[in-house]
């Protein structure tokens, strides 16, 4: 059992221009042209819209989610072909079996792009940045297809960095070189930012993503609304998201942002019992338990870390989290620094019946009672009608 924090490698494979690809690749003929995917075009009186399209014919200012009428103005010698779903799935099953074939973290994102986290796996591959090279390697051998990829210290540097040298590209950004290198960048390229936000920001002279992380939250926030804070942190090279696997719950976390930032311990620890209580009892709801605790601190000037603890045993009682993560708090050094947000993330879970016994003893017994006693009276009267006198105004 200890205190642990470790950088995090996470790449985002994105395959160039996907189904294009595919079909230029199964028929030579067409390698050169420009390739539109899509609806028939009707001699530019179809009324569809292109699923994708070839480097080529990007030239002519063809791109994804255009009407289909549009693209064929442009292009009208275009290669104009009918999406075949069934090729490209089984084509997308070969993509992920070899990036499975590198770490079992990897969450879909969609037909022809993923998130992996190889921070645990890279070693066996000489490394985070030859571990994208074989990817990268491997996708081409066993499918004669490009793919580009990003790797980060977070999910949204490395879906940026993908996009940055297509097709066939390798970008890799390091913790040190991260806010360097979203600071130029415009704010546009944030992963999740609208074309309205992006035009919303850009008015008030927001035009990159180094002014973003420059403006004053509480301005960005009547801007964006509460997604505002958000895009701020990721601004600031604070992105947190985990990989998560397809349909594998792997932690259960809430956060609190403070009004004001604080320095007020009594208030801190207010504010992680409220935490465990609602932790603990999504537990307790889904019937399963966890090993490890994590805090999350961020302090005012936005830095932001993570501590954890691993138990002896497994729990879903709101006072062992508690007295786990108000003990990683003790000993966290703040310095001068006053605090802006906490956050509480239960994970190693395991279902209740996988442990041998679900309470060692009598005590044990007595507090899970009360923890049910207190979900029960949430659930019918609210989750303000009845809380612990540590957690009272969190």
């Amino acid at each position: 059992m200890g205190i642990r924090e470790k950088e995090r490698f996470i790449t985002h494979v994105d395959m160039d221009a996907f189904f294009a690809s595919v079909e230029q690749r199964d028929d030579p003929g067409i390698r050169l042209k420009p390739v539109i995917v899509g609806s028939d075009p009707k001699r530019g009186k179809g009324r569809g819209v292109v699923s994708a399209c070839s480097y080529e014919a990007r030239k002519f200012g063809i791109h994804s989610a255009m009407p289909i009428s549009e693209a064929y103005r442009l292009c009208p010698d275009g290669v104009f072909l009918p999406v075949d779903i069934d090729k490209y799935s089984r084509i997308s099953g070969e993509i992920y079996d070899v990036l499975y074939s590198f770490t079992p973290d990897i969450e879909p994102v969609g037909i022809d792009e993923a998130f992996l986290d190889i921070t645990g796996s890279h070693h066996l591959f000489g490394g985070p940045v030859e571990t994208c090279r074989l990817i990268k390697s491997k996708i081409k051998n066993d499918t004669g297809l490009t793919a580009s990829i990003g790797l980060a210290p977070n999910k949204t540097a490395a879906k940026i960095a993908s996009d940055l040298k297509k097709p066939d590209g390798l970008v890799e950004v390091t913790a040190k070189g991260l806010l360097g290198f979203l600071r130029p960048l415009p704010v546009g390229k944030l992963w999740g930012l609208g074309k309205k936000s992006s035009e919303a920001l850009n008015h008030i002279g927001v035009l990159t993503i180094g002014e973003l992380a420059g403006c004053a939250p509480r301005k960005i926030r009547e801007i964006l609304g509460k997604n505002g804070e958000v895009f701020h942190a990721i601004a600031n090279g604070i992105d947190d998201d985990p990989v998560v696997s397809e349909g594998e719950a792997k932690s259960v976390s809430n956060e609190l942002t403070f009004d004001l930032d604080t320095a007020k311990k009594d208030k801190i620890a207010s504010a992680l019992m409220h935490l465990s209580e609602k932790v603990s009892s999504r537990l307790r709801k889904e019937r399963i338990k966890c090993r490890t605790v994590t805090l999350k601190i961020r302090l005012g000037d936005f830095t932001t870390r993570t501590r954890s603890l691993t138990l002896k045993r497994a729990t879903n009682l709101t006072d062992e989290l508690y007295i786990t993560v108000f003990e990683l708090y003790n000993a966290f050094d703040c310095g001068m620094k006053k605090v802006r947000l906490v956050g509480v993330k239960a994970s190693g879970l395991s279902g209740m019946t996988e442990e041998k016994e679900l309470f060692e003893n009598e005590i044990d017994r007595k507090r899970e009672s009360v923890d049910l006693g207190m979900d029960r009276i949430k659930a019918k009267f609210g989750s303000g009608s009845i809380y612990r006198a540590s957690s009272k105004g969190a």
